[in-house]
């Protein structure tokens, strides 16, 4: 076979990629210390954003059903009167710090083929025909927020990674609208944020640093030699690499900026690292327990926590035989026989009751300025009300008494009016991100923020 000018062999690709296998794991990625009060720039009150997602959508059985009243996932009646089936009960210790959102929607995602929503949920983008996604609204966030944080935002999920189109492992996408890597093993994320410096001193950390600097400038001025002599198809990956590399100069940059600022003490009582996803409560529990970890220190301001991945994708799938002996979520989802609303109501319960366990995590830990959750917006929710229906998503906002949320109602928003991306502009401005739009937005959300 002839070699074309545009061949290369497996050395040069090597040279050019192969050390950025290591990235992950460069020490210069660890957790540098933090304190919001030494923090560069003025100290101030901290306004975070958290973004909890399920897939698959949720158990609505028909009103007609014997199973409507006990098992939708939607209250019973509207306004401040309304009544939890036995679905969110477990929220009723919170019903005045939280409102239950219905109706709002991302129209673009309305009548997209299959669970391709769970891709716009954050984004509000238009993949109806070419998959060409837009920001994310916790991104939006970070990029105002990170000028008081150590990190802009943790991105994660129980399956790490980006997923592939219309299946994602991540809920945040960059501005480009590329999907951001989520990460998943617990016991990395807290050596890689949470952990202590093991007895390295300021000038060992800072010259590893200043090492890893060097090895993130060499791999990038060698990938972008590479990427002259690539294809169309070829060069699209390495664009995307080239993004994913971009960030790791940046966070090694935001490294050494912050590296004499020492971490703030956290509460790491409930914290339990030895977990795998055959154990599924202690799984989602670690990683919620990281989150108000970054929170508590003030790491971070921006977190999304992708809790399993759509279509039966990923461990989140096992999750109902290991914790409840249930069929998978994506079967229990597409199932018509009799008691299915039962069995799927359960599950949606079980995922209920972790979301009330990061309520009372957040509401229990505190900072110099106050619970965790008075100075937190927490969207829980999926992008579809039931499978393959992008209409009345279903959406739980908690948090931000001192933020000016004005919880404590069922709401139904009219849907020609009223987008999700409406919720996603008060919350932007909620934490002090001035916005007047976002995607498909017509305004900001009636009354509640």
């Amino acid at each position: 076979m002839v070699k074309k000018s545009w061949h290369m062999n497996r050395r040069s690709f090597v040279k050019g990629l192969g050390v950025a296998c290591m990235l992950p794991y460069l020490e210069c990625m660890g957790m540098t210390r933090l304190s919001v009060l030494d923090a560069p720039g003025k100290a101030d009150i901290p306004k975070r954003l958290v973004y909890l997602y399920t897939p698959n959508g949720v158990a609505m059985p028909p009103k007609e059903s014997e199973y409507h009243q006990q098992w939708n996932w939607f209250p019973m009646e509207q306004g401040a009167n309304y009544q939890f089936t036995n679905t969110l009960a477990s929220l009723e210790p919170y019903r005045k710090e939280l409102s239950v959102l219905g109706g709002l929607s991302h129209p673009f995602s309305r009548n997209v083929l299959g669970h391709i929503a769970g891709d716009t949920w954050l984004t509000g983008g238009d993949l109806r025909s070419a998959y060409n996604n837009s920001i994310s609204v916790d991104q939006v966030a970070a990029q105002k927020l990170k000028e008081k944080t150590r990190f802009p935002s943790l991105v994660l999920s129980t399956d790490g990674g980006v997923g592939y189109k219309s299946r994602a492992s991540t809920l945040s996408f960059d501005l480009s609208g590329k999907a951001i890597p989520s990460e998943h093993r617990q016991r990395e994320i807290f050596e890689r944020y949470f952990s202590p410096n093991g007895g390295r001193t300021t000038t060992q950390r800072r010259k590893s640093l200043q090492q890893g600097k060097k090895i993130v400038d060499l791999i990038l001025e060698d990938s972008k030699a590479l990427n002259k002599k690539l294809g169309a198809h070829d060069k699209a990956k390495m664009d995307e690499y080239l993004t994913s590399l971009n960030r790791v100069e940046q966070q090694v940059v935001r490294n050494e900026k912050w590296l004499d600022i020492p971490l703030k003490k956290f509460d790491a009582d409930h914290l339990n690292l030895e977990v795998t996803p055959q154990d599924p409560e202690a799984y989602l529990r670690a990683t919620l327990d990281l989150i108000v970890i970054g929170l508590q220190t003030d790491a971070t301001r921006v977190v999304t926590y992708m809790m399993a991945r759509e279509d039966g994708m990923g461990f989140g799938d096992s999750f109902p035989k290991f914790s409840l002996n249930l069929p998978g979520h994506h079967s229990m989802s597409h199932d018509k026989k009799a008691g299915h609303w039962e069995e799927w109501g359960k599950y949606d319960q079980w995922l209920a009751s972790h979301f009330v366990y990061f309520l009372e995590r957040m509401k229990t830990t505190t900072d110099e300025f106050g619970p965790l959750l008075d100075n937190t917006l927490v969207l829980y929710g999926s992008s579809c009300s039931s499978t393959h229906n992008a209409n009345n998503c279903p959406l739980v906002l908690a948090g931000g008494k001192n933020m000016g949320a004005k919880h404590g109602t069922y709401t139904e928003f009219d849907p020609k009016h009223v987008h999700l991306s409406n919720l996603f502009v008060s919350m932007l401005n909620a934490v002090g991100v001035e916005t007047e739009k976002f995607s498909d937005s017509t305004g900001t959300l009636p009354s509640i923020l």
